[in-house]
């Protein structure tokens, strides 16, 4: 089973492809996809940056710069944006793939 619930065929392989424009979550490979997933999900819950940043204890520039793919955005306050934002990060290696297909 995938870590992030039920998925189809169509979504798992989009899923090992990584995140694109039409893909809300999935294997990020960029800081630019880490940040579009990051806006994707404060969009969905219907919160403003202001608030969001908030509740996650940062700034609302880290933020924004956190959602524009900034590459040197500190670790640990992005790990505190993903838990507020209910997303969890998944570290194996490649050969593990949860979304290779069997």
């Amino acid at each position: 089973m995938c870590p992030y619930g039920k998925t189809t065929g169509e979504t798992m392989s989009r899923q090992r492809e990584g995140i694109s424009q039409n893909t809300a979550y999935g294997k990020i490979s960029t800081p630019e996809e880490l940040g579009r997933m990051i806006r994707h999900k404060r969009k969905e819950i219907g919160v403003r940056q202001e608030t969001a940043a908030g509740m996650a204890g940062v700034g609302t520039k880290f933020l924004s710069q956190l959602e524009n793919g900034k590459e040197t955005a500190e670790l640990g306050k992005t790990l505190q944006v993903l838990r507020k934002m209910g997303l969890d990060v998944y570290i194996f290696p490649r050969s593990a793939d949860p979304f290779k297909e069997r």
